[in-house]
């Protein structure tokens, strides 16, 4: 991830520079991206991440399972191994996730299982708009949820995950 980086910088740069750039902001799918790059030049952020939006919602439903898929367990072994992106370790962190007691990892662990096991993939929420307690409620609620709900909503905290991470590695 370049910190940082300008719009400027973005719509001249070589593709490869553009996926460089911004190819984590979807969580390890630079592939949505580099669809980005054909779109260039963007008048200003909002355009960019519009386009991003565009590309998000166009994916279609085996595309948007993956890119659901990609995503880390919150606060999960991998979390704690120090495997997650950039990103994902900045937004666990803010939410007090990289510090958990180990009855709140259990737990985390526990809704984790249950929410794989139920909908096939992982629980995924903007974290910055979030607490580890609004967090923990909001898993509670969502496994009462639908598999089709459930990726409706994962796709909409990805939108949100991706409009905060442009925000923070584009600068106008």
């Amino acid at each position: 991830m370049a910190e940082g980086v300008t719009l400027s910088q973005l719509n001249k740069g070589a593709d490869t520079d553009f996926i460089a750039a911004l190819g984590d902001v979807f969580e390890n799918s630079p592939w949505l991206v580099q669809r980005a790059t054909a779109r260039r030049p963007f008048a200003n952020r909002d355009a960019l991440l519009s386009a991003l939006m565009d590309i998000l919602m166009a994916a279609s439903e085996d595309e948007k399972l993956a890119l659901i898929r990609a995503h880390p367990d919150l606060a999960g072994k991998a979390a704690r191994a120090g495997g997650l992106t950039g990103h994902s370790t900045r937004e666990q962190a803010s939410a007090g996730l990289d510090s958990l007691t180990d009855a709140a990892f259990n737990r985390f662990n526990r809704l984790n299982n249950s929410y794989r096991e139920s909908f096939g993939f992982p629980f995924i929420i903007a974290v910055l708009d979030h607490t580890k307690d609004s967090i923990l409620a909001a898993f509670e609620t969502r496994l009462e949820n639908s598999k089709a709900m459930e990726i409706e909503e994962a796709i909409r905290n990805i939108g949100r995950i991706v409009s905060l991470r442009v925000l923070s590695t584009v600068k106008e």
